[in-house]
């Protein structure tokens, strides 16, 4: 029996300045609100899928609720993410991902998980047409 890991290491996350530029000026977006997902596929490095997340400080002046619905995407992503990971390998692609957040009041953890699944089904119909 298989036990399936839900981890999300460092080289999971997306921190080069260069990726970052790229997925932000070559990337394609679209929302399933409260999350504006922008993504770049490539079959240049397969490397899998890195993600980078985002909650304005605009809307959220606390850093405090800043980082709880930073902790909150993560762990639905952390969740969820293994098929997604799954087709971007076997398809030998990589992808960037970006998760903005765009509501002005936080969501309760269930809503954006139910959310961050109908978001990575997108990204796995995305990545396997790429």
């Amino acid at each position: 029996m298989e036990r399936t890991r839900f981890l999300f290491p460092k080289s999971e996350r997306l921190n080069s300045k260069i990726k970052i530029d790229r997925l932000f000026t070559e990337g394609k977006a679209f929302l399933v609100y409260p999350l504006r997902t922008v993504y770049y596929v490539s079959a240049e490095n397969p490397a899998g899928v890195e993600v980078l997340i985002s909650v304005p400080k605009k809307k959220f002046k606390r850093a405090v609720h800043r980082n709880r619905i930073k902790r909150l995407i993560r762990e639905a992503y952390r969740l969820n993410k293994n098929e997604l990971s799954d087709v971007v390998l076997s398809e030998q692609r990589q992808m960037q991902v970006a998760f903005l957040y765009v509501a002005d009041k936080e969501i309760n953890f269930h809503e954006l998980n139910d959310k961050m699944k109908q978001i990575l089904e997108q990204l796995q119909k995305i990545a396997s047409e790429q």
